[in-house]
């Protein structure tokens, strides 16, 4: 049963108990939903009609592009919503139906990839990464997560608890590749940020995320973004 816990100022806050799902998809099941998640980024980008669609293909032809990554792994947050009779039927399936009569909503969504040393990204990573950090992705302990979608209030109330839906996501992306290698080592999160982009980074920092730099012979002089990392 949905439930909300007041927060120390008395308003009501986001409880863990409202049942949000979290679960990995496909890539068939995310080309099946490519609608769903072109919307839930279109809904969170904001702006105008014209704003929204054109935010929504980028991010769709990007994902389509990341997607066929060796690794690429994608996360969905889910909300049971009720329906009426005519809408119990539903087109989900029985996979994204919790019971009869109840429907899904996308709430979040989390993707990213293991960084592999031949790849693009780690020569975009060796201007922002100190070496010792860069070395894990040999043992792809090295994990970018390149995309974090959740609602304002995800990124404005309760930051620091646990269950907070973009820390539940972060760290169930950095959990499922740990449980994937040998020995299960700890897995370290990586991220770049445009520098520019204040609100993102102040939000992956109330999240959990640290800054990092390059050791100083490498550090590019006028370098864009800065680097976060997550983890050990």
């Amino acid at each position: 049963m949905p439930l909300n816990v007041p927060d120390r100022r008395g308003r009501q806050a986001p409880s863990p108990l409202e049942g949000e799902r979290i679960r990995p998809l496909s890539r068939w099941q995310i080309e099946d939903r490519h609608k769903e998640l072109g919307d839930l980024y279109a809904e969170l980008s904001g702006g105008d009609p014209r704003a929204w669609n054109q935010a929504r293909e980028l991010f769709l032809h990007r994902l389509s592009v990341e997607v066929q990554r060796p690794g690429f792994a994608l996360l969905v947050a889910e909300r049971g919503v009720p329906q009426g009779p005519a809408e119990a039927g539903g087109t989900t399936g029985a996979e994204d139906t919790a019971h009869r009569g109840e429907g899904v909503v996308l709430t979040g969504c989390a993707y990213g990839f293991p960084v592999h040393a031949n790849g693009p990204w780690w020569r975009g990573l060796d201007g922002y990464l100190p070496r010792d950090l860069l070395q894990l992705s040999a043992s792809g302990r090295l994990f970018a997560i390149s995309g974090l979608l959740v609602h304002s209030r995800v990124r404005t109330q309760n930051q620091g608890r646990d269950w907070n839906l973009a820390r539940r996501l972060q760290r169930r992306l950095l959990a499922d590749r740990t449980a994937t290698l040998a020995g299960h080592p700890a897995v370290l999160g990586v991220t770049l940020v445009d520098r520019g982009d204040t609100a993102t980074l102040r939000a992956l920092r109330s999240w959990g995320w640290r800054s990092v730099r390059a050791d100083a012979r490498d550090t590019p002089p006028a370098a864009p973004c800065r680097a976060l990392v997550i983890g050990p």
